[in-house]
Parts: C-alpha cells; structure tokens; sequence
C-alpha cells in the first residue's frame, strides 16, 4: 500500500545494506503481482521533478529476488491434461468425455483455465462422488 514503507528495508536486507546477510538466512517471497508493490499513476503524474526515480525505487524490489517465475494461461488441451492427470493422481474413474466437458463448463463459470482452477475442479468432482 501507499502508506507502507518497509520495501525500502527488505530492499537493503536483501542486498546485504550495511550489515551482513547471515548465511543461514534465506528469503523466498511470492505473489499473485508481478510487481510486489502497487504502483500507481500518481507516481508518473505527481509533482515531483525526479517522478521516474519513484518509479523504478518501487518497481526495483522484485529485482532483487532474482527470478520471476511466470505462469501462463494452458491451452484447452493443456488444461485438460492437467485435469486428468490430477484425476488420475485421486483415483476418480470417470468417463474422459463426461469429465472434459463438466472441466470446461466449470473453467468457463471460474477464472479461466489455470492449473489452480483444474484442482479446484478435481476437488469438486472428488466432493461430489464421496458425498454420494
């Protein structure tokens, strides 16, 4: 958030700053952003005469982690691969057909297809047939 400051502290506990990294230290983070601190266009559009320095100041904390793992949209086969090898994995036996379509109906009234909504869909599906 705009009121939280203590990006800039990672920043310098991450590079090392004044004091040493212990060696027994190591710093995973993840998230759903690309850029772990919002940006707005406030920041582009304010009234300070150095506004591009703001801007990289917030945007250079991800770089300091090193590696950004991106997560891409499947393909509808691809999609359907994850869905039944992660039925397979719970042991559900149910026609392919019947179970590629319900996945497709249920991507589409979710967010879309990601591996996250294909266990989801699995978890559902393996509710249901316990349940019954």
């Amino acid at each position: 958030e705009e009121y939280e400051v203590e990006y800039k502290i990672l920043k310098s506990v991450l590079e090392g700053g004044v004091q040493g990294k212990p060696d027994n230290v190591l710093v995973y983070a993840t998230s759903n952003r690309r850029h772990l601190v919002k940006e707005v266009w406030d920041d582009r559009d304010g009234a300070d005469i150095h506004g591009q320095d703001a801007v990289h100041e917030k945007m250079s904390l991800a770089d300091r982690f090193g590696l950004t793992v991106t997560f891409t949209t499947p393909s509808q086969e691809e999609y359907l691969t994850i869905v039944r090898e992660l039925a397979r994995r719970e042991q559900l036996t149910l026609n392919d057909e019947e179970m590629e379509a319900a996945a497709l109906r249920w991507e589409m009234s979710h967010s879309g297809r990601s591996g996250r909504i294909a266990r989801q869909f699995i978890a559902h599906l393996a509710g249901d047939i316990t349940e019954a």
